[in-house]
C-alpha cells in the first residue's frame, strides 16, 4: 500500500499538505492537547514518591482518554487521517482491510526520514510562533 514512507517526493509534499489540514481538524475535535495537559491533584504534603506515582497514574489515564477520543468518540476523523497517510480518499477507506493500514502505519513509524520530517515541521511551526499542540 502506498504511504508517506514509499511515495515519490512530489506525492509526499502534496499529500503532506492534505494531511496537515486533516491533522489540525483532528487535533481540535479529539481535544488531545487538553487531555495531555490534565494533571493530578496532589496535596502539598505529598512525598516525592507520591507525586511521581500520582503523575504516572495520570499519564496512564490521559493515554486511555486519548485512545477513547480517537477510537471511540471520533473514529471517522481518525480513519480519514489514516486513509490520507495511505493516499486513499477518506470516502474509500473501507475498501481496504485494516491489516493493510496497520502495515502502512508500521512502515511510516519505522521510517526515520518520515518521522524526522514531521518533527522538523513541528519545530519550525513553533519557531514561527504558530500554535502547534500535539
Amino acid at each position: 500500500m502506498k504511504n508517506l514512507a514509499n511515495c515519490s517526493p512530489r506525492e509526499f509534499l502534496k499529500q503532506s499538505v492534505l494531511i496537515r489540514h486533516a491533522v489540525e481538524k483532528w487535533l481540535t475535535v479529539t481535544d488531545i492537547a487538553n487531555i495531555r495537559k490534565r494533571i493530578p491533584n496532589v496535596p502539598d504534603t505529598a512525598t516525592p514518591e507520591e507525586r511521581k506515582t500520582a503523575y504516572s497514574e495520570q499519564a496512564k489515564k490521559n493515554a486511555v482518554a486519548i485512545l477513547d477520543a480517537i477510537m471511540e468518540d471520533h473514529p471517522d476523523e481518525t480513519v480519514s487521517l489514516l486513509a490520507l497517510c495511505c493516499f486513499i480518499d477518506p470516502n474509500d477507506v473501507d475498501k481496504y482491510p485494516i491489516s493493510e493500514y496497520m502495515g502502512a502505519v508500521s512502515e511510516m513509524i519505522e521510517n526515520e526520514n518520515v518521522l524526522r520530517f514531521f518533527t522538523s515541521l513541528l519545530k519550525l511551526g513553533r519557531m514561527l510562533g504558530l500554535t502547534v499542540q500535539v
